[in-house]
C-alpha cells in the first residue's frame, strides 16, 4: 500500500458520508482493518478524536442501520 493510498483511505474515514461498507468495497480494508491503519497512522489525540466522532455515526455503520 503506497503513501498516497493510505493517505485516501485516512480522508475516506474522516468524511461523514462514506460508510465503512462503502470503504470496504473501494479498498478491500473491513472496518477493524481501516480502524487499525488509521490507529497506526495517526497521532494518539488524534485517533481518539476520530473514534469518538464516527463512533455513533449511522452513515459510518450502514449494516447496522
Amino acid at each position: 500500500m503506497t503513501d498516497a493510498d493510505v493517505s485516501e483511505i485516512i480522508e475516506m474515514a474522516w468524511l461523514d458520508d462514506i460508510s465503512f461498507d462503502a470503504i470496504e468495497v473501494q479498498t478491500g480494508l473491513s472496518e477493524p482493518e481501516v480502524i487499525a491503519l488509521m490507529r497506526r497512522e495517526m497521532k494518539p489525540s488524534s485517533f481518539r478524536m476520530w473514534r469518538k466522532r464516527v463512533s455513533g455515526r449511522k452513515a459510518k455503520h450502514e449494516r447496522r442501520g
